[in-house]
């Protein structure tokens, strides 16, 4: 039997498919725009902007807005918060998919 505890929780705020999505990319980037995290997320502008926010508000992301000429340009990055629960998030699947894995 595994030593997996089966009744632990994964982190509900990364969990999310959406902001599971949002920390993957930023967990590989140093900071990424609205546009390429859209674009890579294949999230809506409003899907992605709610989820964003909610991130931040956990403190998991920091979202920049400035601009570029007269053009807006909103930058999110992940925190050493949202890496250090992104790195307990991973450990936890890891660590399921080990414990279920027939040898």
């Amino acid at each position: 039997m595994s030593d997996f505890g089966f009744a632990v929780d994964p982190n509900r705020m990364i969990h999310e498919p959406a902001r599971l999505k949002i920390m993957a990319v930023l967990s590989v980037a140093d900071e990424a725009d609205f546009t390429y995290l859209m674009h890579e997320t294949e999230l809506t502008r409003g899907n992605l902007s709610v989820q964003m926010s909610r991130l931040e508000e956990a403190g998991y992301l920091k979202i920049s807005k400035r601009f570029v000429g007269k053009t807006p340009r909103t930058t999110a990055s992940i925190t050493s918060a949202g890496r250090a629960a992104f790195v307990e998030y991973r450990r936890y699947f890891t660590s399921l998919l080990n414990a279920t894995d027939k040898k």
